[in-house]
């Protein structure tokens, strides 16, 4: 039992790093957070569909991402809250059909993060735009990026998450 243990929180470790470096990557370009953001750490928000360790993994490494890129504390507790939201629901939705898990995510933050910009960055702009920008750029980052990670990942799922 304690071997299980410590592979899930190697695993969510893991994760969480990838996630940190992949958002400070991205940052460089101004990509990572703002009203046009297209995180491509967020395509890590389908291993929920492989592991239970990335809910916390995610949720960790989204919240370490937003602290070190000097986010405002809303976003700090939001961005990562529905980044744990998407987390949790698709790992939920897990057994139903592999289409449905960059969904919940994109969901999440589309309909979270535009409040986000608002109110913690006071963005010029509504919320329906920010809606709109934010939901692209998690359609591209998750839908697109996230798609083609769940088919590579599940090619080795019985090696990766045992």
């Amino acid at each position: 039992m304690k071997n299980r243990k410590a592979y899930f929180i190697t695993q969510a470790a893991v994760i969480a790093a990838i996630y940190v470096v992949l958002t400070i990557a991205i940052s460089a370009f101004n990509l990572a957070s703002g009203a046009i953001q297209v995180r491509i750490s967020e395509a890590l928000t389908i291993l929920p569909f492989f592991t239970e360790a990335a809910v916390p993994g995610l949720f960790i490494g989204c919240l370490l991402a937003n602290l070190l890129t000097g986010a405002p504390i809303w976003d700090v507790i939001f961005g990562s809250l529905a980044t744990l939201l998407g987390a949790v629901i698709t790992y939920l939705l897990r057994k139903k059909t592999k289409w449905m898990a960059p969904v919940p995510p994109i969901l999440s933050n589309t309909l979270i993060i535009p409040f986000v910009l608002h109110f913690a960055y006071g963005i010029p702009g509504g919320i329906p735009f920010f809606m709109l920008t934010v939901g692209i750029g998690e359609i591209l980052s998750c839908g697109v990026l996230g798609m083609c990670l769940l088919f590579v990942l599940n090619r080795y799922k019985d090696v990766l998450f045992r």
